[in-house]
């Protein structure tokens, strides 16, 4: 079995849950750092245009997962993991309205996970 790029912990996947409910099916992208710091965004799937600046990394909850091309040279070396916290983020993201943010946690690969990595994609 491939090395997961990008994973997501229970809690993390109970908010996304509620989201979809809401809004429908979700995409994420890692932000580079504006408004809320790099923290990854969740958008309804199509409202953040995407292109060949654009990694995809894997998929978390049925939602596709990108950052850019620029950010993914800094951290195609780790593992991310999208956990939640309480509290509001000064972002555009959809889970602010619940009252919570998501955020990233990540960790080295091993050498052994290196050899063994999931594909990515550039754009859509």
């Amino acid at each position: 079995m491939k090395t997961k790029r990008v994973l997501v912990t229970e809690k993390a996947a109970h908010i996304i849950q509620q989201l979809k409910e809401r809004h429908g099916e979700l995409m994420f992208h890692q932000s580079g750092g504006c408004c809320d710091g790099s923290s990854p965004m969740c958008f309804t799937k199509g409202d953040l245009m995407l292109d060949d600046n654009d990694v995809w990394l894997g998929n978390i909850e049925n939602c596709d997962f990108h950052m850019s091309k620029d950010q993914f040279e800094y951290w195609k070396h780790t593992q991310l993991t999208v956990d939640v916290t309480p509290g509001r983020g000064a972002s555009f993201s959809l889970e602010i309205s619940l009252g919570v943010r998501f955020l990233i946690k990540s960790r080295l690969f091993t050498e052994e996970e290196s050899k063994n990595l999931e594909d990515i994609r550039l754009g859509v």
